[in-house]
């Protein structure tokens, strides 16, 4: 039986079997003695995408009281949760999303926890997942952003959606219409500005991934 641990793009956290290509926190929100979920969902608004081998460290998966280990399908999906990249473990990856959010918003670059106070505004609305309105065509909307479409989320690339899934992505199609953006406005325009998420090789294989 799986961890409840696996994230979507709806930012909640789901006992499923999925492998994912990052995982990540929102500080401690399990209990280490059953290694299951408390009832918050996070307990810091630093929401942090990590590597999931950083320097051959081991952890066991919610077994302590550092941070919880959730877990991602992949970066793209991570962002429309609400999380942004570690500098920790990603300085690099997290650098450039700080240059690109700085550009994105024309102002100066922030630090992190100015970052993490506006993500927390915009991802949720009364402790639920916020959906922000797509106020044009969803092709001017960049790379990696992730919209949905009832109950389901929709990662772009290339022109096309791939949907997300609990195996992964289905096969891409276009998409016309969304109800509303999963990913916070801040972070589009990081990825606008030029910022690369790296998607799960789902997105790569299909036709139409590049």
């Amino acid at each position: 039986m799986p961890f409840q641990n696996r994230v979507t793009p709806f930012g909640e956290i789901v006992a499923i079997e999925q492998r994912g290509l990052f995982t990540g926190n929102r500080g401690i929100i399990h209990d280490p003695a059953t290694r299951t979920l408390l009832a918050r969902r996070w307990a810091s608004k630093a929401w942090l995408i990590c590597l999931c081998d950083y320097e051959s460290r081991r952890r066991t998966v919610m077994g302590g009281r550092s941070w919880t280990e959730l877990f991602f399908l992949d970066e793209a999906v991570a962002l429309a949760a609400g999380h942004r990249p570690c500098f920790f473990c990603r300085r690099d990856a997290a650098e450039r999303f700080q240059a690109c959010w700085a550009s994105g918003r024309r102002e100066a670059r922030p630090s992190a926890a100015t970052m993490d106070a506006v993500l927390h505004d915009e991802r949720l609305e009364r402790g639920k997942k916020r959906l922000h309105p797509v106020t044009g065509p969803l092709g001017a909307l960049p790379d990696g952003a992730v919209v949905a479409l009832g109950m389901e989320a929709f990662t772009l690339r290339a022109g096309l959606a791939y949907r997300w899934t609990e195996k992964g992505y289905a096969e891409p199609r276009h998409l016309e219409c969304a109800d509303g953006l999963l990913t916070p406005p801040s972070t589009v325009l990081a990825l606008g500005e030029g910022y690369r998420p790296t998607f799960h090789a789902s997105a790569e294989s299909i036709n139409g991934g590049k």
